[in-house]
């Protein structure tokens, strides 16, 4: 291990994740210890164009006695190597390999007895599909999803028209540009050279997104048919997300106010698609990434997760 971009006490780890087409593939799993430790440990995994940077949430955790551990996934943030296509891959069960190292590490190597896992966004999608396939295996504890990626935020028809051309395309290109970018107003709401609070690597997490490429969106698609098809996650799991949605293409206030990246109604609808013990919470203001929401809203979330983590991960 070595000291990580971070600095402090936040150190890393590369996990090696052999090759693919593109040649050599790896992981990074980033960790900081509580001063206190409780035996119990978190799992932070980022969304899609993101890798862990947020240095608050980690002292959260901390602060409970509750290691903390963040996995930036193959091509993603630190683990995104020269010769890589940023953020792509095929299925979402490509991203199972270094889920399952990370949780062994956590497990085996640094001996905790409680494991939480808590996604964001597109790490949602994935977390909740892994969690479900190591359902058995007594391997996490609970999960906390902050804005799971459980639909694509287009009009239904578009999904119904659009996706299965998609889905072809993919099988040919699969590097196929479909959509250059997104939207920058939520970029624009979270970065300090913009409307936001919080500084981070554009290189890595770029306002304006990494391009969509037609495999990872059939990819998206096909695990989140999986996802609404039911899941049978049996530990608790608290799902959050913002009271509402912004609908706009480019910045306005309103946008510092709301989710300007998923529709916060299929992320309520879906979560009952996960297993039988889910709590849901709506957070008033709350941004995409709750925990980079201004500080009275984020105080919220941490209220919230903190009452949660009492009743199903106590110490």
């Amino acid at each position: 291990m070595e000291t990580d971009i971070l600095g402090g006490q936040f150190l890393r780890r590369v996990i090696d994740l052999g090759t693919d087409d593109e040649g050599p593939v790896l992981a990074t799993l980033v960790s900081r210890k509580a001063e206190a430790p409780t035996g119990r440990a978190v799992l932070y995994v980022h969304g899609y164009v993101d890798y862990f940077f947020q240095e608050h949430l980690a002292d959260f955790y901390v602060e409970r006695g509750i290691d903390f551990y963040a996995l930036d996934l193959r091509k993603y943030g630190r683990s995104l190597l020269p010769h890589q296509t940023p953020n792509f891959v095929r299925s979402i069960s490509e991203y199972f390999p270094e889920l399952d190292e990370a949780a062994r590490i956590i497990r085996e190597e640094d001996g905790h007895r409680r494991l939480l896992v808590n996604a964001h966004s597109t790490g949602g999608l994935v977390t909740a599909l892994w969690a479900h396939r190591v359902r058995d295996a007594g391997i996490v504890d609970g999960l906390f999803m902050n804005s799971p990626f459980f639909e694509i935020n287009v009009p239904a028809m578009q999904r119904r028209t659009v996706g299965p051309v998609v889905d072809a395309l993919a099988r040919v290109r699969p590097y196929a540009r479909v959509r250059a970018s997104v939207s920058m107003a939520y970029g624009h709401s979270i970065h300090a050279t913009h409307h936001g609070e919080w500084n981070y690597n554009l290189a890595w997490k770029p306002l304006e997104s990494f391009p969509v490429r037609a495999a990872w969106l059939a990819a998206i698609r096909s695990a989140q048919a999986r996802l609404h098809a039911g899941l049978s996650i049996p530990v608790p799991v608290l799902v959050a997300c913002s009271t509402r949605s912004f609908r706009g293409t480019s910045w306005t206030e309103a946008a510092m106010h709301a989710d300007a990246v998923l529709d916060v109604e299929h992320i309520a609808h879906y979560s009952s698609r996960l297993g039988r013990h889910v709590t849901i919470v709506r957070i008033d203001g709350g941004l995409h990434d709750l925990t980079l929401s201004a500080p009275p809203v984020r105080a919220q979330v941490f209220v919230e997760l903190d009452r949660w983590i009492g009743a199903y991960i106590p110490d």
